[in-house]
């Protein structure tokens, strides 16, 4: 399905509501950040794996001999700050950035680092959604992503990088947050980053225009609970690094509140309506990673509602 089909089919309101909430996907957005005072910090995970954290997602890194590799990077501003930040823990070059989607928050680096050369992979969905002219001028963009900024790997289901002494596999979880997700498993390190797959200690968000579905959310976590273990080390795309038990939490509020939103889409209630009673349909799910009916956030307790009632009425 193409963007511009997505949309024409959609009312006036729902396509701007969807904008608005795709504003989080483009640095040029975030332009009224005062970068000069975001600070990226790091914490070494062990196994040659550390994450580093700034304004953005979340960004895994494994450092050897090979040389460095990162998943995601952030926004364009804060391409030299992270370099030092690399460079704090190693003195080889970037020579690999893994993107888990194509949201901007995670790839506003990718032409920096492009430019630097360093060779950019990602599900070819990403390649995709990062480059339509006919959605770049929806949200104001006047032009496509730099060839710098895209991938020049791309792959289907998934990707093995023999690096570092490490297994790294990137692995497709299909209409998820998005519909070029990856979850990425740093194998020998018993790390997985999960990009915006996982939103710890907050409500996640369902890009359901670009192909993001409840139900791919769902799997994509119970996915990664059944290939790790209880000592497995959690990187969300936001929110503190966790563990595997807490990643079984979200999975199953997950499900709990798909289960009492699809009564209501199933009796016929329309979104609005359903999002006007948010506190009931989110009050006792998630209380202990962070979901409540007053919680702040980008995505609160009713767009939460919203996205997935959105996702499931789509199909």
């Amino acid at each position: 399905m193409h963007l511009t089909d997505s949309f024409a089919r959609r009312p006036r309101r729902l396509v701007l509501t969807a904008i608005c909430l795709s504003l989080v996907a483009f640095p040029a957005l975030a332009q009224d950040v005062d970068w000069d005072a975001v600070s990226i910090t790091s914490q070494d995970l062990g196994g040659g794996i550390h994450v580093l954290f700034g304004r953005g997602g979340n960004i895994g890194l494994s450092t050897g001999a090979d040389g460095a590799l990162l998943v995601d990077d952030q926004y364009a501003p804060l391409t030299d700050k992270i370099l030092a930040a690399v460079r704090s823990i190693t003195s080889e070059p970037v020579r690999f950035v893994v993107n888990t989607h194509w949201h901007g928050d995670h790839t506003g680096g990718n032409e920096n680092l492009g430019k630097a050369g360093s060779l950019i992979v990602a599900h070819e969905n990403v390649r995709r959604r990062m480059n339509p002219a006919e959605f770049a001028d929806l949200v104001g963009r006047s032009d496509q992503a730099a060839p710098e900024a895209l991938p020049v790997v791309t792959f289907n289901h998934g990707v093995t990088l023999h690096w570092n002494d490490l297994t790294i596999e990137a692995v497709h979880a299909p209409t998820a947050h998005t519909d070029g997700d990856s979850i990425i498993f740093f194998r020998g390190a018993n790390v997985v980053h999960m990009g915006d797959l996982f939103f710890n200690g907050a409500f996640p968000f369902i890009d359901v225009d670009s192909g993001g579905h409840v139900d791919g959310l769902i799997a994509a976590a119970e996915k990664v609970a059944a290939a790790t273990d209880d000592q497995t080390t959690v990187i969300p795309g936001h929110g503190p690094v966790t563990d595997r038990a807490t990643l079984m939490k979200y999975a199953e509020a997950l499900k709990m509140a798909r289960e009492r939103i699809s009564e209501r889409v199933a009796a016929g209630q329309s979104e609005d309506d359903a999002a006007a009673d948010y506190v009931a349909l989110v009050t006792g799910i998630g209380t202990d990673i962070g979901w409540a009916p007053d919680a702040a956030g980008f995505v609160n307790a009713e767009r939460f509602v919203r996205l997935v009632h959105r996702s499931l009425s789509s199909r």
